[in-house]
């Protein structure tokens, strides 16, 4: 099994590197791979809604979106991480998302996903709610911890000294980990949820 991990902060060694890692090595523990996509430093503009993806399978921007497509597709579950600027999402990670969900037109049914947040002392829950609704719009389980999914830290490293955090997170992880293996067992012996044929209602008549 496999695991992406989703690092939206621009600094490599930060305070959400270090949340992910306290997960990863849970994760390796448990046997899942994992895979980690930084990409706060990365120049990524947001969707333009030209309709491309729909015509042609990708995204315009051949970035790192487009190469991230199959690496979500690939893995059971996906940790989304950001820091907290101003109550929300880093607009890097956002821009990213946005292009991520939108362009990949893979059926998410199922894959497992989970959103962190770490800040320095407030905007930790409405960034994790803003996270969070990627998933539920995909048909993706949300994995929960012991608490709401966050960690405290303003200086890289000051993460270190959040032990309730860290301890979110080694929840979190076990928590996903056994999430994911249950819908493994659950898709042998009852396959998906059976599917509707969608349908598309506007409010403008």
């Amino acid at each position: 099994m496999k695991v992406l991990l989703i690092n939206g902060s621009p600094k490599p060694n930060g305070n959400t590197a270090i949340s992910l890692r306290e997960m990863e090595t849970v994760f390796r523990e448990e046997g899942i791979e994992v895979e980690t996509v930084r990409v706060g430093s990365e120049a990524i503009r947001g969707c333009t809604a030209c309709g491309f993806c729909h015509r042609n399978g990708k995204c315009v921007f051949d970035d790192i979106v487009n190469e991230t497509v199959p690496k979500f597709e690939e893995c059971d579950g996906i940790v989304v991480a950001s820091p907290v600027y101003y109550a929300s999402a880093n607009s890097t990670l956002t821009a990213f998302l946005d292009r991520l969900f939108y362009s990949s037109g893979f059926d998410k049914t199922m894959k497992v996903g989970a959103s962190v947040a770490v800040a320095r002392r407030g905007g930790l829950s409405a960034t994790f709610d803003q996270l969070n609704k990627y998933f539920t719009i995909s048909g993706m389980p949300v994995a929960s911890s012991q608490y709401w999914n966050s960690v405290h830290g303003g200086a890289p490293g000051d993460a270190l000294e959040d032990e309730e955090g860290l301890q979110t997170m080694r929840t979190l992880a076990r928590n996903m980990t056994f999430l994911m293996k249950s819908i493994a067992l659950g898709k042998e012996k009852y396959g998906l949820p059976e599917k509707e044929k969608h349908k598309w209602t506007n409010f403008v008549r």
